[in-house]
């Protein structure tokens, strides 16, 4: 887009920005969307820098010493506007032959740390009716978590994406297993519900099972809608370039969620085979890439020239 822009000497009202995210996903530095949420004011800097790993690492310290810990305050300076531009990560919109997603705003979603606590045993020489096994206990849970999910469908989702046992030997019954849940659904008051009966069940569980639990909720990012003229103008770009559409929610998390916060927003998507995301095998047709890019090109043109005479008007 910018490539076009210059290439064509065309100048914007407004100056125009490429912004990488730091830590988006979230993966190494709990919570995601790190750097965009300091950015917005959810997190302040400090909090930010002390987040760690699970090897103890913190992302402050880690920033400098790849060389990436800039001077400039994160947030110093205001955006007219943000656009963000993804894939779907989701079947959708190739199911259904569009091109492009209207995304009108992020889902809610919350992330919990889980720790079960049992005792170890030896493999061999404990009875199973002595046992205090975690493993078996948080593999209960797991199965009660995915059924939390399947109670509040169609539009709910929960996932526990990470496990891990101590001391994680064939012959010693675990003593501890830690596990992350997700939770997901358009609906703040539905995300609430499913926390609800996610405890629920987790205590029950771990009641019966002589087992102690801890669960620790470490992110919480409620239910976003995007700004209705940058939604406008995504909408009207991508019927100009004769694209088949449709309005989306997004289900993953995007700093454009925090962005929302602060500054007009919206995003465009794209389709991507079978909605595989997070995974070697993605892939977007070049063709739909581009058709992104189009429709991208024209709606923060069409979104400056708006700003532009908002403010000669307020002037």
């Amino acid at each position: 887009m910018l490539r076009t822009l210059n290439d064509q000497g065309y100048e914007t009202n407004a100056p125009i920005e490429v912004i990488d995210w730091t830590n988006e996903e979230g993966s190494r530095f709990s919570p995601a969307m790190l750097a965009s949420g300091v950015f917005a004011r959810v997190f302040d800097t400090a909090y930010a820098y002390a987040r760690e790993d699970r090897e103890g690492k913190q992302f402050g310290a880690e920033l400098t010493r790849i060389g990436y810990k800039g001077d400039v305050p994160c947030g110093s300076h205001a955006l007219g506007a943000h656009f963000e531009i993804h894939i779907e990560q989701g079947p959708i919109l190739e199911a259904e032959g569009k091109t492009i997603g209207v995304v009108t705003g992020v889902q809610g979603m919350r992330w919990y740390e889980v720790t079960v606590t049992g005792a170890e045993s030896h493999a061999g020489s404990t009875p199973m009716n002595l046992r205090r096994d975690a493993l078996v206990g948080a593999s209960c849970m797991i199965a009660a978590i995915n059924r939390v999910g399947w109670d509040h469908a169609p539009d709910a989702v929960a996932t526990v994406g990470l496990i891990e046992s101590h001391p994680n030997s064939r012959n010693v019954v675990p003593g501890s297993v830690f596990f992350t849940i997700d939770l997901r659904h358009p609906s703040d008051d539905v995300v609430a519900a499913m926390e609800a009966d996610m405890r629920q069940r987790l205590e029950i569980i771990a009641a019966d099972s002589g087992l102690e639990i801890a669960v620790e909720c470490v992110w919480d990012s409620p239910a976003v809608r995007f700004d209705p003229d940058c939604i406008a103008a995504v909408r009207r770009a991508a019927e100009a370039a004769g694209y088949p559409s449709r309005e989306i929610v997004s289900g993953a998390g995007h700093d454009s969620a925090y962005i929302a916060r602060i500054a007009p927003t919206t995003m465009v998507f794209v389709p991507c085979e079978k909605g595989l995301s997070h995974n070697e095998a993605e892939h977007a047709e070049k063709s739909d890439v581009i058709a992104g890019a189009n429709v991208l090109l024209r709606a923060v043109l069409e979104t400056d020239q708006r700003l532009a005479e908002r403010a000669g008007r307020g002037a």
